[in-house]
């Protein structure tokens, strides 16, 4: 039998796709965050360009020219997307001051969604994972998106997963 305690929230890591469903998902992590008086770490994931694409632009502009192009264009995308997201805490802040929340940290990162934020949770000490469900279409409606499955499936972790309301 399990011990029926309450657990002690003191960091989150809140997955965003910058979706209209993860700012949803946000004032949930916000709210837990202010109950809790827990901080948040706030992750973005890039998805990486195909290898396919990849030996495409690197066959017509060179190896060495695609490599250089490539990362100072990461690095720029990074820094915009951090940029963004540290706005988007700034602006929740304002719109809600009765709800303050510690941003710990704000992490963007280029690779496939689902793993990253796999490997954030097995690296960080967090106590929990929000983000938002993001399914397309009709079946989209009935289930949640691809990556936030993967992650519940897969994560030692509780995983909230907030729909958008009707």
């Amino acid at each position: 039998m399990i011990p029926a305690t309450i657990p002690d929230i003191k960091k989150i890591l809140y997955a965003t796709d910058l979706s209209d469903n993860a700012r949803y998902a946000f004032s949930y992590a916000m709210s837990l965050a202010n109950k809790y008086g827990a901080g948040i770490t706030i992750l973005h994931v890039l998805e990486d360009i195909s290898p396919f694409a990849d030996s495409l632009v690197m066959n017509i502009v060179g190896e060495k020219k695609w490599k250089e192009l490539r990362n100072s264009g990461e690095q720029q995308v990074l820094d915009t997307i951090k940029e963004r997201l540290q706005n988007f805490c700034e602006e929740v802040s304002r719109d809600l001051p009765e709800c303050p929340f510690i941003t710990d940290e704000i992490v963007v990162k280029i690779g496939n969604p689902a793993d990253e934020i796999m490997d954030l949770i097995e690296r960080g000490d967090y106590d929990l994972v929000a983000m938002g469900a993001h399914g397309h279409g009709v079946i989209g409606s009935a289930m949640m998106g691809s990556i936030s499955r993967r992650v519940v499936r897969r994560s030692k972790k509780p995983v909230l997963v907030v729909r958008l309301p009707d």
